[in-house]
């Protein structure tokens, strides 16, 4: 392999092995800094600023943030070689978004698949297509978030506006790489039944586009807004029904994609 991959760096904030979510079979999920998005609901606040940064946690300050070389991550993903052959599994890469470091980012993948490792990237897809096109010759998935149709709503929740990002979800598609749109589903941002059609309808246009994935709003970054001394605008929110999810889910069904609730 050559050595030059092996030495790029690059920045994280975490590694989870074992992880069932976030592409298929067992997986190591390698978190990186940095994000371009600001959506009011980010699970991983912490992940938003590329600088390292101090959280508290539970009380104690925890450093966030890691400089590392590809080669120090391939040691902590060749661990659960045989956990990905055995389940077809893999490595997905997460963030923060991971377009944002794409000389790591990309230089991870590859050697990844230097090791015949499944792949896959939890993305915005906000980002030039020319650094997106860097990827996809390493990636076996692709994890593409679409939040909302409504330039407007998109903007608001988000920090930025949505044209990009269903520009690129349609050039990505057509290049025939393994796209699966999913949908973070936030109440009051985009949690009714026509807004969830709307996306669905949008992904049922784009080449080769089989599966649709929408994600249930949680809490569970909530408490790291207060750790980096940051207010969680949507307290007030409360988490969807399962009962309700299912009618989100039948509604996105009729674009005749395949649907399911979590990914």
């Amino acid at each position: 392999m050559e050595m030059d991959i092996m030495k790029v760096k690059g920045r994280i904030f975490d590694v989870q092995r074992f992880s069932i979510h976030d592409g298929p079979g067992i997986r190591t999920i390698i978190f990186l800094k940095g994000c371009v998005l600001r959506c009011k609901w980010c699970c991983n606040p912490e992940s938003q600023e590329y600088d390292i940064q101090t959280m508290m946690v539970q009380g104690k300050p925890k450093i966030i943030g890691t400089d590392v070389t590809v080669e120090e991550v391939m040691e902590e993903i060749k661990k659960d070689l045989p956990y990905y052959r055995r389940s077809g599994g893999g490595v997905t890469l997460s963030g923060g978004e991971a377009l944002c470091q794409p000389e790591f980012a990309t230089a991870l993948l590859q050697a990844c698949k230097e090791y015949g490792i499944n792949t896959a990237m939890e993305s915005t897809g906000y980002a030039d297509f020319n650094v997106i096109e860097k990827y996809l010759p390493y990636l076996d998935i692709y994890l593409m978030d679409i939040k909302h149709i409504n330039c407007a709503k998109h903007e608001k929740f988000t920090s930025k506006p949505n044209e990009q990002i269903l520009k690129n979800a349609r050039k990505i598609a057509e290049t025939g790489t393994n796209l699966i749109i999913r949908v973070p589903v936030i109440p009051s941002f985009n949690h009714t039944k026509e807004e969830i059609k709307e996306i669905a309808a949008f992904a049922k246009t784009l080449t080769g586009v089989k599966e649709l994935h929408l994600l249930p709003y949680h809490r569970l970054g909530q408490d790291k807004y207060e750790g980096l001394g940051r207010e969680y605008t949507l307290a007030s929110l409360e988490p969807l029904s399962n009962e309700y999810m299912e009618e989100l889910l039948e509604a996105a069904k009729l674009s005749g994609l395949l649907c399911q609730i979590g990914g």
